[in-house]
């Protein structure tokens, strides 16, 4: 009576001593430990392996930046097309809407970046004409005359203003200025009155080098520049005419006065 009764036990125990050791073979072959040592590997290397996640997410900042250059690349669509409209209507005929078409913008957007029609046109001679002027407060090379460092910014403004969509804007205003003094105003503050500084600490330091003799021409800056402005003006009324060499024009008028280059 007694064995039928652990008969039914041992075989119970049996089952489960044989389930025991075939689940225990495994953890002693090391098959559960070899596939979990890589789920635990995999989980620890998510820390170092973190930063390579992050970086696409770090990436966002570009976005803005992709705002900003087409912010800029449309900005200047405007400009230009603001010029062109100047340039073939004239100030006072030009209209927003005109130069909304032209840059393949809405109405709307030109407000975004400027206020008015006259803002536009300052920043065309910001943006074209003052950068240029800049280069006459830089001091001549060393070693070089002054007469080389004028003669150096009159053929970069012969070529880069005169002989350019960039002498329009001056003609302009010479032609519209007087009715609109605030544009001419602007014009003068932002260019005309630096480049006479310029033009005047370059012949003052030509005086005391004795390159110039004339010491009184400090006092009338415009006279070294007056060539410029003939070229400006020859070229959009009389070059068709008479063509001019402008550069060589300025050497001419630099003769008179610094003096002959003497020839060795």
């Amino acid at each position: 009576m007694s064995s039928p009764r652990t008969a039914p036990g041992s075989s119970k125990a049996a089952p489960s001593k044989s389930a025991g050791g075939r689940r225990g073979e495994k953890p002693a072959i090391g098959r559960q430990g070899e596939k979990a040592a890589p789920v635990k590997a995999s989980k620890a290397s998510k820390g170092p392996t973190a930063p390579k996640s992050a970086l696409p997410k770090a990436q966002p900042p570009k976005p803005p930046s992709n705002r900003a250059e087409r912010t800029a690349e449309r900005r200047e669509a405007i400009i230009e097309a603001a010029l062109d409209e100047f340039i073939s209507r004239g100030f006072t005929a030009t209209r927003i809407d005109d130069v909304a078409r032209r840059a393949g913008v809405a109405k709307g957007t030109i407000y975004l970046h400027f206020k008015d029609k006259e803002s536009m046109f300052e920043e065309l001679i910001r943006t074209a004409l003052v950068p240029l002027i800049g280069r006459l407060h830089a001091p001549p090379p060393i070693g070089g005359t002054v007469r080389d460092a004028v003669e150096a910014f009159a053929r970069t403004f012969i070529q880069e203003v005169a002989a350019t969509r960039r002498g329009d804007i001056v003609r302009l205003i010479v032609a519209e200025g007087p009715r609109f003094p605030s544009i001419a105003d602007f014009y003068y503050r932002e260019v005309v009155s630096r480049g006479l500084a310029g033009m005047r600490a370059l012949i003052e330091l030509a005086v005391s080098r004795g390159e110039i003799q004339q010491k009184n021409l400090a006092r009338f800056p415009q006279i070294l520049v007056a060539p410029a402005i003939i070229a400006v003006i020859w070229q959009s009324l009389f070059s068709r005419h008479a063509p001019l060499d402008a550069i060589e024009m300025f050497r001419v008028h630099l003769d008179l006065i610094f003096g002959e280059r003497r020839t060795t």
